[in-house]
This record gives C-alpha cells, structure tokens and sequence, in this order.
C-alpha cells in the first residue's frame, strides 16, 4: 500500500474550482489554475481519446459540455482539442496538458473512466500512467470501475489508488469490499450515503476517505462528521470555515 495520508490535508475542488458553468466551466485549465491559485487540491476525470491519449473529460459524449453529438472516445486527440468548452475559450485537454500547468502546486486527485466492455480499457492505465512519469507532484488515482482498478494494481503505480463508491445497501457494500482486497489505499465516496458500516469499518483499519461531492452545508457536516476530506464545488470552503 501507498500511504495517502495527504489527501485529508485540504477540500479537493471537483473537476477543479469552476463556477458551476457559468464562466469557468468544469475539467477545463481555467479550472485547474483557479485552484491552483486557491491551494486547493483538484479532482478530475481522465478518458481515453480515439488515439490513445489521456483527456481531460467526465462525459462519455461531447453533447453537454461541448454541444456537439458523438462519442468522445471516437475522435483524435487533436480533434478534442479543437472543441470549445461551454462556448468559452477553453477547449479539452490533455493529461499533459494538466500536469504542465499545474506543476506540483497542489495535489491531484485524478479519476480514471472506465467503459464496460471486454477489452475496450486495454492500456488505458499504462498510457496514463506513462503520461504521469517523472511529474513532480502529489497525485493519487481512482476508480469506480473495478477492472481498471485491477489493472492499476497490478500495475504497482508510485501513487495511492482509491475506489470511487456509492450505496447503501449490504450488496453494494460487499462489492466494495471485494475492490478493497487489491490493497487499495483510499476512498471517495458519496456521501449523502454516509454513515454506512463499509465506510465505519473501512475508516477503523486506517483508510482515508474523502467525500463527493459536496455543495451545500450539510455535506459539509456530513463529511467531517463521518469521513476525512470533501471533494466540494460550486462554494469557497474557506469562507465556511
């Protein structure tokens, strides 16, 4: 295991610190400077381009963030990064991109999306993890998707590797538990569905968890109340404190 002690230190910005899409939008530089600037750690998204380039994007399609039909994994990188973000300046971005704007100044949070299918995700976690060699800079990876949570074990990265999660149902529980047995070092999870015995007993053996995500003052409580660390947006955590 990696410790990831870190990533209770500060409120990590979700798809980093945007204004809810209105000027700044979600997943963009703007968004990753703007919590840069503030010293919050950023939590983003990673999918794979068409040519096997590691973007910055949640959504499996172009449609609400871009307005524009179609697959985001169906087109080029170069393609990608020709797409205006919410008609703003901004267009996608690669993980490299990312990396070289934020150099190290605040930890990142970084979630790989996975795609169901036998065989669609093949690679996907060596090339992100090629793009993330020699960084100089606090990162952890996770996932909901326990395939690529798989692959990132056995891929022995030099980064703590958490479960992204949500339920609260007994079933649920025991399919997190059963990605809890690759050694996983951290997780994040939904916290409307807190407190739960997974995460009570999860936090007992000394795992960090952080929330997702965050908007309003009851998330607030909730998360320090019954986990480590939020993964907020659409407030300024240092004016709720």
């Amino acid at each position: 295991m990696t410790s990831a002690a870190w990533i209770k230190e500060i409120p990590v910005a979700h798809r980093g610190y945007h204004d809810l899409n209105n000027a700044v939008w979600e997943n963009t530089l703007s968004a990753f400077e703007r919590a840069a600037e503030a010293g919050f750690a950023i939590e983003c998204d990673v999918q794979l381009s068409a040519d096997s380039v590691p973007m910055v994007f949640h959504d499996d399609t172009l449609d609400r963030v871009c307005g524009i039909k179609g697959d985001l994994r169906e087109r080029t990188a170069a393609e990608l990064g020709m797409l205006a973000i919410g008609g703003t300046k901004d267009r996608i971005p690669t993980l490299s991109q990312m990396l070289d704007l934020v150099k190290g100044r605040v930890p990142l949070v970084i979630e790989i999306k996975g795609r169901e299918g036998e065989g669609v995700d093949d690679g996907f976690v060596d090339t992100v993890l090629d793009v993330l060699e020699g960084y100089q800079g606090k990162v952890a990876l996770m996932s909901f998707d326990h395939h690529i949570l798989k692959d990132l074990a056995a891929a022995k990265p030099p980064y703590p590797v958490g479960l992204t999660a949500m339920g609260d149902k007994p079933e649920e529980f025991f399919a997190h538990d059963e990605a809890m047995q690759l050694g996983l070092d951290f997780i994040s999870y939904h916290w409307p569905h807190l407190p739960n015995s997974f995460i009570t007993a999860q936090r007992a053996a000394g795992i960090p968890v952080i929330t997702w995500t965050v908007r309003d003052e009851k998330g607030v409580e909730q998360t320090y109340s019954q986990a480590d660390q939020m993964t907020f947006e659409g407030f300024d955590p240092r004016e709720k404190a």
